[in-house]
């Protein structure tokens, strides 16, 4: 069995085909227990935000459990294999594992460093847990991932500045502008990375925050927290005569704006422009509303450009942080190796003990008068002359589990030694 990963990011597909695969909370369930259900897969995590889809999974078959997740993706943004194969990206053992603790540590998002990742990294874990679809395996990898972005960010200087997908959509926003001092701003959605655009303007010098969701309680409990107002969605067109910045980020699978729900709102404008930033994959505002006089529509793929300073800027830390991965990486292959040799070593020691007491329990009788002392002499005898016998293939499956040498040895002594049957 391989541990394997099989994805697609902001650098590997276009925008207006990646947002058509992404996952969101609702849909996640059901998403975790169709590939569980797959032939090839056994354990499996999927992780889907506004930068990556990737399916972690343990693969009965590599072939096999690529195209399960293949046609799991296709069937998901109901388009045929041949349009977005080659845009997949797969990685297995090793690799897989290498890849997943450099997600974690923030090397592959847009925003080096970013601190969200590593929330979402849990969350994807944890959800796959709840539903049943993880097992010893990712469990270990995925608790080892979160010590990896952890010690990235503690170790290093990867997360200091802009680290942050929110963050850094605010900062570009202000450039664009020029400045945010003294504009009002509507902010659309209320999580996380909502609430992190929304807390990014507190020290930018805004005039004014609004803040719009579909659950009227969301929006008002982040206003509250942020000192803004909560807007209803239904007056959602008079709130945007008033401002000069719509920063957007919801959940929502289709446009919260529609061009002709916005252009009478810019012809109202009388001229004065708007910029929009909106990181929501997928896209909150209809891509054609750029067309409209005086509207600047941004989305995640400005940000990706934008952010590229940032990776200029942290450059200089990158190293750190891959020494970091390589380094827990050889950690994690330690761990795995001994949690993978672990109960074949058991069955060996087992079998072997079992055995012993078999043949002490068989000379009983010639064995009675022995004292207790002399019984113990030779139960340590017979103890030690097990261990001895055992210590060098233990030895050798120990250091060589988790590779083809490892398997085969294994599977060596499984029929040598009948290891799934009990002993005669």
């Amino acid at each position: 069995m391989s541990v394997v990963v099989i994805g697609l990011n902001h650098r590997t597909m276009p925008l207006d085909l990646f947002e058509r695969m992404t996952i969101d909370g609702a849909r996640l369930p059901k998403a975790l227990h169709d590939l569980g259900s797959r032939e090839h897969i056994g354990e499996v995590v999927v992780l889907s935000t506004c930068n990556r889809t990737e399916v972690y999974a343990i693969a009965e078959r590599f072939h096999g459990a690529y195209a399960d997740v293949r046609n799991f993706l296709s069937e998901l943004a109901f388009v045929p294999p041949d349009e977005f194969a080659d845009h997949l990206y797969v990685h297995y053992d090793n690799e897989a594992v290498r890849h997943l603790f450099a997600v974690a540590a923030g090397l592959d998002s847009a925003v080096i460093g970013e601190a969200e990742i590593l929330g979402q990294v849990r969350n994807a874990w944890e959800q796959a847990g709840a539903e049943g679809t993880t097992g010893p395996i990712l469990n270990l990898l995925f608790r080892h991932a979160l010590e990896t972005g952890k010690r990235a960010r503690t170790d290093t200087s990867i997360a200091r500045g802009t680290a942050s997908v929110s963050s850094a959509a605010v900062e570009m926003a202000a450039e664009r502008i020029g400045s945010l001092s003294g504009k009002r701003v509507l902010v659309l959605g209320a999580g996380d990375m909502a609430e992190g655009m929304s807390t990014a303007l507190q020290g930018a010098g805004v005039t004014d925050v609004f803040v719009a969701n579909r659950t009227w309680r969301k929006a008002r409990a982040l206003a509250d927290r942020i000192g803004g107002q909560a807007v209803r969605l239904s007056d959602l067109p008079l709130a945007l005569l008033e401002i000069d910045l719509l920063l957007t980020s919801t959940g929502s699978q289709v446009p919260v704006v529609e061009r002709d729900d916005f252009a009478p709102v810019m012809a109202e404008r009388a001229g004065r422009p708007l910029l929009i930033v909106d990181i929501a994959v997928p896209r909150d505002v209809d891509p054609t509303v750029r067309d409209l006089p005086g509207v600047t529509l941004l989305d995640i793929n400005d940000l990706r450009t934008f952010a590229q300073a940032g990776i200029e800027r942290r450059s200089h830390e990158l190293a750190a942080v891959e020494a970091i991965v390589d380094e827990e990486l050889e950690r994690f292959r330690t761990a795995a190796s001994a949690r993978s040799a672990a109960p074949v070593v058991s069955s060996l020691h087992g079998w072997a003990d079992d055995i012993r007491t078999a043949e002490l329990a068989r000379f009983d009788a010639k064995l009675a008068g022995l004292d207790d002392r002399e019984r113990a002499t030779v139960e340590a005898l017979t103890r030690g002359l097990v261990a001895k016998l055992l210590h060098q293939p233990t030895v050798a499956l120990k250091g060589s589990a988790g590779s083809p040498t490892g398997d085969r040895l294994a599977d060596a002594l499984r029929q040598l030694f009948d290891l799934d049957q009990p002993p005669s």
